[in-house]
C-alpha cells in the first residue's frame, strides 16, 4: 500500500452533486479528490438514465444525463480534480491530528482535512443472475455493463431486462449484431413508450427475436458460455445458443459502508445541519439524495444548493480565523483568474 495521498477534501460520489461540489470548493480555493465505485463520472445519470432528457436543471431547457455530466466535467476543468474510479471506500477514520485516513477497496488512502458524503443512494452495483457458476463467466461472455460497445458487432447477443437499459442496448445492437434475443420474464416492459413501441415493431419483422422466460440453465464448452437455457412462461425449455449474454436486471444501492462510520442515520440517509449540511461528525458534509432532512426534495438542483453551503462551511471550518467573502463569478477578478476567463464587459 502506498503512502496516503494529502488533499483538502474527499468528495465520496462523482454524481453530478458530486462534481459540483468540486466547483463550489475550487472557487474556495480547496482542493479535491473524488471517488465512486462506478467505473465512470456521472452517477446514476449515467448509469440509469444516460440519453433520457432531464428538464428541470436551472437555464438549461432539456440536457441528457451524459450531456449533464460532461457540461460539469467542463465546468470543473479549472480546478483539476482527481477522480479515483471503480472503487468504494471501504474505512474512515479520524486521526489524532483531526484529519480524515479515507482507505479503498483499491488499497488506495487518503489523509484529507474534509469529506463530503456525495454518495447518492449510496453505492451502486448490478443485480447479479443467481445461477450456479454464471461467475466464471462474467466479464467474458456476461456482462453487466456495456463498456466497449464495438466488442459486441457481429456477435450473437443476447439481453435480458425489462427496463430502458435492456431495450436501449437491443435497439442499438439490432443493426450491429449477427443477432439480436431479448429475454424478459413477462410480456411488461417499464421503458419509454418510443423504445418500446421499436422493439416490437422489430420483434414483428424479426430482427429481435423476444422470449417470455427466466434463464434457468448453462452450456460452455472450452470454459467459454455458448449457450444457455430458457424456461418459457408455458413450463417450455427453449436452448439459445449466444455469444454474448448482457444482463440488465437494474442496480441496486447499497449505504455499505458508511453505515459503519459512526454517523447519525435515519431510514438508510445521513441526518445533516440545514444551515452548512454537515454531518453529526465535524469535518464531515453530506450533499445531494444521501442526506435526509425536513423538507428534504430528492432533486439535483436541491443538491447544487447544498454544496454551495457545504463549501462555504467547509471553508470557515479549515479556516476558522479567516473571513469567508461572498463574491461573484460575475464581477470577481479573483474568481475570473481562478476561472481562467476574462472578466466581462457591461455597457
Amino acid at each position: 500500500m502506498h503512502s496516503p495521498i494529502e488533499t483538502d477534501a474527499v468528495i465520496i460520489g462523482a454524481g453530478p452533486v458530486g462534481l459540483f461540489q468540486v466547483f463550489e470548493l475550487g472557487l474556495l480555493d480547496i482542493k479535491a479528490h473524488v471517488i465512486d465505485s462506478l467505473p465512470e463520472v456521472g452517477g446514476q445519470c449515467i448509469e440509469l438514465y444516460p440519453d433520457k432528457p432531464i428538464y428541470d436543471i436551472p437555464a438549461i431547457p432539456v440536457c441528457t444525463g451524459r450531456e449533464l455530466a460532461a457540461n460539469l466535467l467542463k465546468q470543473i476543468e479549472p480546478f483539476a480534480p482527481q477522480f479515483h474510479l471503480n472503487q468504494e471506500v471501504s474505512t474512515l477514520e479520524r486521526q489524532s491530528d483531526g484529519r480524515f485516513l479515507v482507505c479503498t477497496s483499491q488499497n488506495q488512502q487518503f489523509l484529507s482535512r474534509v469529506i463530503f458524503i456525495a454518495a447518492g443512494v449510496g453505492a451502486f452495483q448490478p443485480r447479479i443472475l443467481n445461477l450456479d457458476g454464471i461467475e466464471a463467466f462474467v466479464d467474458k461472455e456476461v456482462f453487466y455493463r456495456v463498456r466497449n460497445p464495438e466488442q459486441f458487432n457481429g456477435k450473437r447477443i443476447v439481453i435480458c431486462g425489462g427496463g430502458d437499459s435492456a431495450l436501449d442496448w437491443a435497439l442499438y445492437f439490432v443493426d450491429k449484431a449477427m443477432s439480436v434475443t431479448l429475454i424478459h420474464r413477462r410480456d411488461e416492459f417499464k421503458a419509454a413508450p418510443q423504445s418500446l413501441a421499436k422493439m416490437r415493431a422489430l420483434c414483428a419483422t424479426g430482427h429481435i427475436q423476444l422470449i417470455i422466460g427466466q434463464i434457468t440453465g448453462l452450456e460452455s464448452s472450452n470454459d467459454k458460455l455458448t449457450e444457455i437455457a430458457v424456461t418459457k412462461i408455458d413450463g417450455e425449455v427453449q436452448a439459445v445458443a449466444l455469444d454474448a449474454l448482457l444482463l440488465f436486471y437494474g442496480l441496486s444501492p447499497k449505504l455499505g459502508p458508511i453505515a459503519d462510520w459512526g454517523l447519525d442515520i435515519d431510514r438508510k440517509q445521513i441526518t445533516v445541519d440545514t444551515a452548512c449540511f454537515q454531518t453529526s461528525a465535524t469535518g464531515i458534509y453530506a450533499v445531494g439524495d444521501i442526506n435526509i432532512y425536513p423538507g428534504k426534495k430528492k432533486l439535483i438542483l436541491s443538491g447544487f444548493h447544498e454544496a454551495a453551503l457545504a463549501a462555504f462551511a467547509a471553508a470557515a471550518y479549515l479556516a476558522p480565523d479567516k473571513q469567508i467573502p461572498l463574491q461573484y463569478t460575475t464581477t470577481s477578478p479573483k474568481l475570473h483568474k481562478v476561472l481562467g476567463v476574462s472578466p466581462s464587459t457591461f455597457e
